[in-house]
């Protein structure tokens, strides 16, 4: 008799997964270059403008935040990236399985710089825009027209 209860306290954990009927709509609100330009563009922006050392005829300029404040404006940045690959995957935009290959590339970067930013870490961070860089460049040169 026990054991008829606990099978039937840990069935009734098991849901059957979310079908179309079960699962959220949802609503466009901008397009693949809105997103690239309001929302991507902005955010790898601010990684990049983060990560790395300039050198000049003055000196040495060290690009990493100095306070927790760009620290923390770094790594909401991050997650912004991160979340613009899964925008890039929603039915509409994706253009294959090369492109979701590319997305998935854009929030793992995301995700490597939101960590370097945690953990305050300037290498980890230049290291997660290389990454960011080529997973835009390879995106780029197969999808990007010259008119966009």
């Amino acid at each position: 008799m026990v054991l008829v209860a606990m099978l039937a306290f840990v069935l009734s954990g098991c849901r059957t997964a979310p079908t179309s009927e079960t699962l959220p709509s949802y609503r466009s609100y901008a397009n693949t270059q809105e997103i690239m330009k309001w929302i991507l563009d902005p955010a790898t922006d601010v990684i990049w403008d983060s990560a790395g050392t300039v050198i000049t005829a003055e000196g040495r300029i060290e690009l990493e935040p100095t306070s927790d404040e760009g620290w923390e404006r770094v790594r909401v940045n991050a997650a912004i990236v991160a979340e613009a690959g899964n925008l890039l995957m929603f039915s509409g935009r994706a253009k294959g399985p090369d492109w979701i290959g590319f997305a998935r590339s854009l929030s793992g970067a995301g995700e490597l710089a939101m960590r370097a930013a945690g953990e305050r870490d300037a290498d980890a961070l230049f290291d997660a825009g290389g990454q960011l860089y080529v997973a835009c460049v390879a995106c780029h040169d197969q999808y990007w027209t010259p008119d966009e």
